[in-house]
């Protein structure tokens, strides 16, 4: 074994040693019932900052709408396993979805008949047409039946509701729906550069959002789903330590597996190819490698990552808000854990999941415990009234210290604490 690897070994065994010392000081301080809470929610984080830098560290695809797919995915998990609506089920409901899935199948057909029109000898300035012809008919027709189909619903039975289906399912459901989404963003977006791309997923992320908290008749909206079942017991015979335990003992198999099959693509043919790609992609077209549909699968499985992170965290919360998903949180909040730990390493991503999570959550405790401590001695030594918004100011504290953890980050770490390691072929 070469000196550099026994280097990044022993720097990842102690990493690793000192988040876990980190971890066992907050068990100690917080207890047990939140700890647990709050690594579920960590280890929630670690899946959607592995799909995140197999993104950005294999294919270098600088995506800003982390948050759109995240909260995709925790409607799909959400409609699968919520139990069944009654309501919907006895009313002209479910012929109007059915008949609104057939409109969006022949739309869909008629779209990619006239994109792949010019096989057939259709030049290229009556394919524009027909494909703007296409987009506008479509856009007529589902949204006239759209607005007769919500209406209806929403005075019929309220919702939709759920399919009663295992949560499992729902999960799964959740990252394929999120995948498929990815998909058609990655068809039109893919072929944008990297800061135009940013912009585009951004843009796209809130229109998901927009479209779950408007759409009443499918997600109730502002009006909350809860609770959503869990695939273990639930705490609500009070038992939330080994309710909780049992959810985080699932989250850590689902992380087991996921970074097993990573490490496995990364160092397989396919995982070389994307990070030739990424590096000159000039040179890789013209190995005969497809860029942009590899572009477009690695974009894909990590939206499908998203998605199933997401469905997971939002199973945990117990509640369905599409008003809760914010661009901080579930954005620029994991990018800051792949930055910090390391894009293109899948530990590097885990590590910083969790150590992020942990500051994060943890600033405003412990900045509430500084602001008192500054307010009790400065009031015993000098007379100082502290102000009465200590509690609000505390809360304020994790967007500084997250701030300065990043700063002190690409500062000194530049590639993050356990950057990608250079493979030699």
């Amino acid at each position: 074994m070469s000196e550099q690897n026994q280097y990044s070994i022993m720097r990842d065994v102690l990493l690793f040693a000192a988040l876990g010392v980190l971890v066992l000081i907050v068990f100690l301080s917080q207890g047990t019932v939140y700890s647990l809470r709050m690594m579920v929610e960590a280890g929630c984080y670690a899946i959607i900052a592995l799909g995140l830098t197999i993104q950005w560290g294999y294919a270098g695809l600088f995506n800003v709408g982390v948050m759109g797919f995240i909260a995709a995915g925790a409607a799909s998990s959400m409609l699968i396993s919520f139990p069944q609506n009654p309501e919907f089920w006895n009313s002209a409901g479910p012929a109007l979805v059915g008949m609104f899935i057939v409109k969006l199948v022949a739309c869909g057909i008629a779209l990619w008949a006239a994109n792949k029109s010019a096989r057939w000898g259709i030049g290229p300035k009556l394919r524009a047409l027909l494909i703007a012809v296409a987009i506008a008919f479509s856009y007529l027709v589902l949204s006239e039946h759209m607005d007769e189909m919500s209406q209806e619903i929403e005075t019929a039975s309220g919702w939709i509701g759920g399919l009663g289906l295992p949560v499992i399912v729902g999960w799964l459901v959740a990252g394929v729906i999120a995948g498929v989404i990815a998909w058609f963003v990655g068809k039109i977006c893919l072929g944008l550069r990297s800061d135009y791309l940013a912009i585009a997923t951004l843009g796209i992320a809130q229109i998901i959002k927009h479209f779950l908290k408007n759409a009443d008749w499918l997600t109730r909206g502002t009006l909350t789903v809860s609770p959503l079942p869990w695939p273990v017991q639930t705490p609500a015979d009070g038992e939330f330590i080994m309710a909780r335990a049992s959810y985080l003992t699932v989250v850590a198999i689902a992380i087991v597996i996921i970074y097993l099959l990573l490490q496995r693509a990364y160092h397989a043919p396919w995982g070389r190819m994307m990070r030739a790609i990424r590096d000159n992609e000039n040179a890789a077209a013209s190995m005969g490698k497809d860029v942009n549909r590899r572009r477009l699968e690695i974009f894909v499985l990590g939206c499908v990552l998203m998605g199933f992170g997401g469905a997971i965290l939002i199973h945990f919360a117990s509640i369905y808000d599409p008003s809760g998903f914010i661009d901080l949180n579930h954005t620029f909040l994991v990018w800051v854990m792949v930055i910090l730990g390391g894009s293109g390493n899948n530990r590097g991503a885990i590590f910083g999941a969790v150590f992020v999570y942990i500051v994060w959550v943890m600033s405003e405790p412990f900045a509430l415990w500084l602001f008192g401590l500054i307010g009790t001695y400065g009031q015993a030594w000098t007379g100082w009234e502290p102000p009465s918004d200590l509690a609000s100011r505390a809360l304020q504290m994790r967007v500084f210290v997250i701030g300065l953890t990043i700063t002190l980050v690409l500062r000194f770490a530049p590639q993050g604490v356990l950057p990608e390691r250079q493979a030699r072929h």
